[in-house]
C-alpha cells in the first residue's frame, strides 16, 4: 500500500521538522515547504494528498493556498494551523474550503485524529503522543512552538541527505539531469560540501550503477607514484615494484572513476591523463600492452582551475575534457534551511554508531547551529555533532556540548586565494600565527580540510 503524502506549509523550520519527524514514523510520506511560493512549486511538481499549512506565512496567508488549489479545481485537503487561534480566522478557514483547523499549541492525538479523517487512512500502532518525548518546559501535551526541540528522525538511515533549500534543489536537479548521460563532470565546491557524494549519487543514477566506482584521491599521491595509481605497473618496473598492479583506470573499466582534487595533479601526470582521456587506452608503467577502457570520468576541486590555466599550472585541452558539464556545490551558509535537517541526520548516524538515543537539540543549540557559519562545511558539521553525541549525558544535545559554537571566529578571512603561490603562503602563515599554528583552527578558518593543509605546508616548506 502506497503511503499517503503530506505536505507542511510552516516558516518555523524547526517546529516543521519535528512534525515532519512524527508525521513520518506515522508511515507518511511527509514534505515540507516554508512559503505560500515553495508549497505551489511542490503541488505542482509532487501533488500531496493532505496539506497542513500555517495560517501565518512569511510571502502570504494559509488561506491564500486554499484559493489557489481552488483556482486549479484541486481538491486537496488543507488543515489550517495557528497560534492566533481566534473564531474569526477559523470561520474564514473554512468558508473558504478548509477540511478543517488546529490551534497551537497542537496536540498531537487530536491532529492526528483530524488527518485520518482527512485522508480516510486507518493509522495502525499507538497514538502518536505515545512516540513523544517530554518536551522541555512542561508542555508534553502538544508541540508549542516556544519550546518544541528539533527532533532527531529515526526513519532508514541512508547515505546522505540532499536537502530542502532551492540551491540544494538546484543541484540535485542538475544531478539527475546529467547522471544518464556520459559526459564529464566537473564538481566545484569548497572542502567539505559533499562533493564525493555527488559523484557516487551521479554514478547510482546513470547506466553505469551496476559497474564498479573507482575514487582517487588525486592530493595524496606522491607524483612519482601517479602513473602507477592509475594506469598500474607491471613487477619489477621500478624499485619496489614486487608484483603487477592493476590501475584505477582498469579497476574501474565499464564503471565510474573519480579523481578528487584533480587541481593538484602534476603537469607530467595531466598530459598522461590527458591522452587516457582523449584515446581510452591505458598502458601500466613498464609494459608494452595498451589496455582498452571504457570508463565515465567525474572530477573534484575546491580550486579555481581558469586561474590554474593562466599561470600554467593546469592543462586548458586537460580542463575542457573534464569539465563537459560543471556542478558548483553550495557552501552550508548558502543552505540556511538545510542546517538543521542535516544536524539531525548526523544525530541518527551517530545514535546508531554509538548505541545511543539521543531525541535531537534543545532550543538553544538550535538557534546555535543556525546562526553558526560553519566554515567547514558538512564536514565540520558531522564531526562536530558525532563530538556532541559522544558527550551529552541527557536526552537533548545542548550548548554544553556544542561549545565550538559559542566561540566565534576573531578573524573575517575569506577562502584561501587560489594558486596564487605567495599570496596564498603569507596567507596561511598569518593565520598560523593569529591561530597559534592550530592547524584545525587554520584549517576551518581558510575553508580548506587539514589534508589539504598539510599539502599546502609540504608545497610552501613551511614548518611548524
Amino acid at each position: 500500500m502506497v503511503a499517503k503524502s503530506i505536505l507542511i506549509v510552516e516558516d518555523d523550520i524547526t517546529y516543521s521538522m519535528m512534525l515532519k519527524t512524527w508525521l513520518g514514523k506515522k508511515g507518511f510520506q511527509v514534505a515540507s515547504a516554508s512559503s505560500i511560493q515553495r508549497a505551489k512549486a511542490h503541488l505542482e511538481a509532487e501533488g500531496a494528498d493532505l496539506i497542513l499549512s500555517d495560517l501565518r506565512l512569511p510571502d502570504r496567508d494559509g488561506t491564500y493556498l486554499l484559493e489557489w488549489l481552488r483556482g486549479r479545481g484541486l481538491s486537496i485537503p488543507l488543515i489550517i494551523m495557528t497560534g492566533y487561534a481566534d473564531i474569526q480566522s477559523a470561520v474564514l478557514a473554512m468558508k473558504m474550503g478548509a477540511c478543517d483547523y488546529v490551534a497551537k499549541p497542537v496536540n498531537p492525538d487530536e491532529l492526528l485524529k483530524k488527518i485520518t479523517e482527512a485522508l480516510n487512512t486507518p493509522i495502525a500502532g499507538q497514538s502518536l503522543r505515545e512516540t513523544l518525548p517530554s518536551v522541555r518546559g512542561g508542555k508534553a501535551d502538544g508541540f508549542a512552538k516556544e519550546s518544541v526541540p528539533c527532533a532527531g528522525d529515526s526513519s532508514e538511515p541512508a547515505d546522505f541527505l540532499e536537502g530542502e533549500s532551492e540551491v540544494a534543489k538546484q543541484l540535485f536537479n542538475y544531478v539527475r539531469l546529467v547522471a544518464p548521460t556520459n559526459m564529464s563532470v566537473l564538481i566545484n565546491g569548497a572542502s567539505g560540501t559533499g562533493k564525493e557524494y555527488v559523484a557516487h549519487r551521479i554514478h547510482h543514477l546513470s547506466k553505469r550503477a551496476g559497474r564498479p566506482f573507482v575514487a582517487i584521491d588525486c592530493g595524496s599521491i606522491p607524483k612519482e607514484l601517479s602513473a602507477s595509481e592509475f594506469f598500474g605497473h607491471v613487477k619489477g618496473a621500478f624499485t619496489g615494484a614486487l608484483g603487477d598492479k592493476t590501475g584505477a583506470f582498469v579497476a574501474a573499466n565499464g564503471g565510474t572513476i573519480f579523481l578528487d582534487e584533480i587541481g593538484n595533479l602534476s603537469y607530467e601526470v595531466q598530459i598522461q591523463l590527458l591522452r587516457a582521456l582523449q584515446e581510452r587506452v591505458v598502458r601500466p608503467v613498464g609494459s608494452n600492452r595498451e589496455i582498452q577502457v571504457d570508463i565515465r570520468l567525474i572530477s573534484a576541486t575546491n580550486e579555481n582551475l581558469e586561474q590554474a590555466i593562466e599561470k600554467g599550472t593546469f592543462r586548458e585541452d586537460l580542463y575542457h575534457r573534464i569539465n563537459e558539464f560543471t556542478l558548483r556545490m553550495p557552501t552550508l551558509k548558502e543552505r540556511r534551511e538545510d542546517i538543521l535537517l542535516f544536524a539531525n541526520f548526523f544525530l541518527d548516524q551517530a545514535n546508531r554508531e554509538m548505541d545511543k538515543h539521543l531525541i535531537g537539540f534543545d532550543e538553544k543549540a538550535c538557534k546555535a547551529l543556525q546562526e553558526y557559519h560553519w566554515p567547514g562545511n558538512l564536514r565540520q558539521m558531522k564531526n562536530m555533532v558525532r563530538r556532541a553525541t559522544l558527550l551529552a549525558t541527557g536526552k537533548f544535545i545542548t550548548m554544553a556540548e556544542l561549545a565550538d559554537l559559542q566561540e566565534a571566529p576573531a578573524l573575517s578571512l575569506s577562502a584561501m586565494p587560489l594558486r596564487n603561490e605567495e599570496a596564498e603562503r603569507n596567507h596561511i602563515l598569518e593565520v598560523l600565527r593569529q591561530t597559534g599554528n592550530n592547524k584545525s583552527r587554520a584549517a576551518q578558518l581558510l575553508a580548506i580540510d587539514r589534508k589539504t593543509l598539510y599539502n599546502k605546508l609540504k608545497q610552501y616548506g613551511i614548518e611548524i
